[in-house]
């Protein structure tokens, strides 16, 4: 196998039975104001392997999740993966529904992925930890028109 087909796999994911139920409300209702990026999240979530939410290993990022993961432009970066209402870059707080959030949903620690950012360019990102210990997301608010939580 040449080595760019090699890159292009995706790894493996897990998701718990409950995020891939939330998320897949949340990509329907995000289908007609951004499709690129809820395809994206459509996409992962068909190759997922779901679990039980008790069953998910603990190493692996969840809605809720403070991770760690490192890139191929030197970025070294801890955040978490949160809804979108939730979302604010300045706290490390990042919206599922943006490229990375995407990329990340269902990797474990030690796993890399190539994710496409906004401008274009393909990158590399591999998460170096994952710490679940306060990552019982809530449910995520019904989201509007003018995409405010409610």
């Amino acid at each position: 196998m040449a080595p760019e087909t090699k890159r292009k796999r995706k790894p493996a994911i897990a998701m718990t039975r409950s995020d891939h139920e939330r998320l897949s409300r949340l990509a329907e209702g995000f289908a007609e104001r951004n499709p690129a990026v809820a395809d994206q999240l459509f996409a992962e979530l068909d190759r997922a392997r779901t679990v039980d939410d008790s069953k998910l290993a603990a190493d692996v990022v969840r809605m809720g999740s403070r991770l760690r993961f490192t890139s191929d432009i030197g970025e070294d970066r801890t955040v978490t993966l949160v809804f979108p209402g939730e979302a604010d870059i300045a706290e490390g707080k990042v919206s599922v529904l943006t490229p990375i959030g995407v990329a990340l949903i269902g990797l474990a620690a030690g796993q890399s992925i190539d994710w496409t950012a906004r401008d274009g360019r393909t990158h590399r990102l591999t998460v170096e930890s994952v710490d679940n210990a306060t990552s019982v997301a809530p449910a995520p608010a019904p989201v509007h028109e003018a995409g405010r939580a409610s």
